[in-house]
């Protein structure tokens, strides 16, 4: 039986005894492998072609779009998804918001935080070690310590521009909070007014 094209689909040719179900079953099992397998989501993925070979294709209705990257676990890497709406962290008593703050998570692995925090009375944030001003929801906790830096205000006796951001993971101990808490830590005089959340952290 010969065979056609990169994927070596087989096709009956002249010398082929003419046995019309069996050759369009060997083509039909052919083209499977190659063809965009449609799914409800990644749960659906899971359950259906968890033993699906390597290089199998799906899609989610939500424009998800998988690979599988195993032949013999069931691993993904993600092509494109649509992005999650920004959800809201929680915050710690004496924070509040000064405009629209969230945390929004993508790829799976990536963390990413936007937005301001301000004392609820008014006083500048100078904390004498790091002030824990929230904590982002549990399946963005990192299984280590995620860090960035964070800008702030300049006004008061400040000099310093930015500091240091800290999410607490799940592997990691803190006398300043537990894992999942927002921390920041500060070492310009007289503290801050307000403290930016954005940046971003990896989950693994």
């Amino acid at each position: 039986m010969a065979t056609f094209g990169y994927a070596g689909i087989r096709v009956p040719e002249g010398a082929d005894a003419p046995v019309g179900p069996g050759a369009l079953a060997e083509l039909a099992l052919d083209v499977d492998p190659h063809l965009v397998q449609h799914v409800t989501d990644a749960a659906d993925r899971d359950a259906q072609y968890a033993a699906a070979p390597l290089h199998t294709l799906v899609s989610a209705e939500d424009g998800s779009l998988w690979i599988k990257t195993s032949a013999e676990t069931n691993t993904w890497a993600t092509i494109s998804e649509p992005l999650s709406a920004w959800r809201p962290i929680s915050l710690k008593s004496g924070f509040e918001t000064l405009g629209t703050v969230g945390v929004r998570r993508t790829e799976g692995v990536r963390v990413h935080l936007k937005g301001r925090l301000q004392h609820t009375d008014g006083t500048f944030i100078n904390d004498p070690n790091c002030s824990n001003v929230g904590s982002v929801p549990p399946d963005c906790i990192p299984v280590d310590l995620g860090t960035w830096v964070g800008g702030c205000s300049l006004g008061g006796d400040t000099i310093n521009a930015a500091g240091r951001f800290e999410v607490l993971g799940s592997n990691t101990s803190s006398a300043y909070g537990v894992a999942g808490d927002i921390l920041w830590w500060y070492q310009g005089p007289g503290g801050t007014a307000w403290v930016d959340l954005a940046g971003s952290y990896w989950m693994d």
